[in-house]
């Protein structure tokens, strides 16, 4: 989409003081970073620029300043092919540029059930966040302002995955994202420390309350807060959730 048209839907959102509040916090002793975001923030997705995948939030960042934008908080936002590009459904300013997967396979993100993350523009009731599972979503698709598609879920209707064991050996940095019960906050969180899947899931759970969350990934999980002076470096990324403030 024209970048007039995002500048358009940014005006028409609720503008609310602070747009990301991040804080580290421990849950039997692992250290994880929590940062929230308000619906109604102009949270977005990015995947590639005008020379190509951004990689990286220092790139994105020179892209967002020559905009005469800030990057004000972000984080890798989904799994991603060898080309960088997202594997799964992704939507970025309303226009789909991947189609939705719902069949299994290898790896976290064919272990069913994965799920969406999208951000629905609701008239005059305003924006809200949502997860839905990705058959689901492809039955009932909703009209998602930007959506990432990405597995395994984490916590579905208060529930676990049935595959998570607690007490697994498999540990891994990642992150993930859950939503809050009435879509006005998304929460996204990333271990600072490698933990197993039950673990991480019940930060969501048992810590922040949600009962939707996704798994995002593992051992490339990255984040820039700079609240917390922290842009996180490493590997190239592919799809990128960001939120972006117009400067004054």
């Amino acid at each position: 989409m024209k970048r007039a048209a995002i500048a358009m839907m940014a005006m028409a959102l609720p503008q609310l003081a602070g747009a990301v509040s991040c804080r580290d916090i421990t849950f039997e002793e692992a250290s994880y970073t929590v940062c929230d975001v308000r619906a109604g923030e102009d949270l977005r997705l990015f995947v590639k620029g005008p020379t190509g995948p951004f990689a990286n939030f220092a790139a994105l960042d020179d892209y967002l300043i020559a905009q005469n934008e800030t990057l004000v908080f972000a984080m890798n936002a989904g799994m991603f092919d060898e080309d960088l590009n997202p594997v799964g459904l992704y939507i970025e300013a309303g226009i789909e540029r991947k189609k939705i997967v719902t069949r299994d396979g290898p790896g976290n993100f064919g272990l069913l059930p994965n799920g969406v993350f999208c951000t629905v523009l609701a008239g005059d009731s305003g924006p809200t966040f949502q997860i839905v599972e990705s058959r689901s979503f492809a039955q009932n698709p909703l009209a998602c302002w930007m959506a990432t598609q990405s597995g395994p879920m984490l916590v579905m209707d208060g529930q676990l995955h049935p595959k998570f064991v607690a007490g697994s050996d498999s540990l891994n940095y990642r992150n993930g994202v859950g939503v809050s019960e009435d879509g006005s906050v998304a929460s996204f969180v990333i271990s600072n420390t490698a933990v197993n899947f039950h673990s991480f899931a019940r930060v969501f759970r048992d810590v922040l309350g949600v009962k939707q969350a996704l798994f995002l990934d593992g051992s490339i999980s990255r984040l820039y807060a700079p609240q917390l002076d922290r842009s996180d470096l490493g590997f190239p990324i592919g799809p990128i959730v960001a939120v972006v403030e117009q400067k004054d």
